[in-house]
């Protein structure tokens, strides 16, 4: 499934010119990077480090317990962390650094939609030192409510820490809720509190008042409030990637970072456009959906609708785009059905 989706992708990606504010790749960091590891081969989670500045966490979609610190002023892998105490990773697809300094792991796919009645999160501090080592780990159970499903978005609040999933189908998936703390000792159930479109991707703002979230063609950027998506999202003008997989805000919010799956992949910058402030201005940082949170209406410093681009941030290309991704949807369920059989 993915040897067809990246094909395609690729295909999308020679007719579709690119679309935001991408930056140049260069010695600072948190600037446009090629992923240099030859083991890398299908980054499928991004997230930046709170502990390392520049560097940036990665998995490759696969059963291995590893996860790479790359760093953006280079590419160059300059840790490699082998998680210990978890069984094998089935499909991890996601990752994001909590308030508490912790690394979380979403291993969340499910390519046929429901083949597993549970999956797993795994989490351990983000360590101090850049080196090759092995990480302690705990492992938690996940269920949704409302039945298994297929996901590839893991995302923690800056804030309160609550995580939170964002499922992925063709008919648009849901967001689901963690409960307010994880549990080691038990099963822990996620709810559903909103609707969200084809998502591969998501991550908080760092100060909590603003979501993203990417799919193959776009991403939108939306408003949180009360423990859920307060707007209908802007499009934040994501680059078309031949397997785009990966998205995170930089450190200060300035910026997001999207990555894709391949051999030597990309990772693309897109500044944030702004409304009348600088990059990064601090929003209502609650998150309502924890008893000790506030709430806020909007959140400041939200980006400004593209003048050239339509409301996913894609412009014209969008349609083609859109019908690439019609027959990737296609083939997709072609190859479901001969699994199943």
């Amino acid at each position: 499934m993915r040897t067809a989706l990246c094909a395609l992708g690729a295909a999308a990606a020679l007719v579709l010119l690119p679309a935001g504010h991408a930056r140049a790749e260069g010695q600072d960091p948190d600037r446009d990077f090629t992923i240099a590891d030859p083991r890398i081969t299908e980054s499928s989670g991004l997230a930046a480090s709170r502990a390392h500045p520049g560097i940036y966490w990665t998995h490759n979609d696969q059963d291995a317990p590893l996860i790479y610190g790359i760093d953006s002023r280079t590419g160059e892998t300059v840790a490699t962390l082998t998680m210990e105490g978890v069984g094998t990773p089935r499909d991890m697809e996601a990752i994001a650094v909590g308030p508490d300094g912790d690394i979380y792991v979403g291993d969340i796919g499910d390519n046929l939609d429901g083949s597993w009645d549970h999956v797993w999160i795994y989490r351990f501090p983000e360590p101090k030192t850049l080196k090759d080592q092995k990480v302690p780990a705990k492992q938690y159970v996940v269920k949704y409510a409302d039945g298994p499903r297929n996901a590839e978005a893991l995302m923690v609040h800056p804030k309160t820490g609550r995580v939170y999933i964002a499922s992925k189908n063709q008919d648009g998936g849901g967001l689901y809720a963690g409960p307010e703390r994880l549990s080691s000792s038990g099963t822990n159930v996620f709810r559903r509190v909103d609707d969200v479109p084809w998502v591969t991707d998501g991550a908080f703002s760092p100060d909590g008042g603003r979501l993203v979230l990417r799919g193959y063609f776009s991403a939108k950027e939306y408003a949180w409030k009360d423990g859920r998506l307060g707007d209908g999202g802007t499009g934040v003008g994501a680059p078309f990637q031949g397997q785009a997989e990966s998205v995170t805000y930089t450190t200060d919010g300035s910026a997001f970072m999207f990555g894709s799956e391949g051999t030597s992949s990309k990772v693309v910058r897109v500044d944030r456009e702004t409304d009348g402030r600088p990059s990064g201005t601090p929003s209502d940082p609650s998150d309502p959906s924890d008893p000790s949170g506030g709430a806020s209406s909007q959140a400041p410093g939200a980006p400004k609708s593209p003048t050239a681009q339509d409301e996913d941030g894609q412009g014209g290309n969008a349609t083609v785009g859109f019908l690439v991704l019609a027959g990737a949807t296609v083939l997709v369920l072609g190859f479901k059905r001969l699994l199943r059989r």
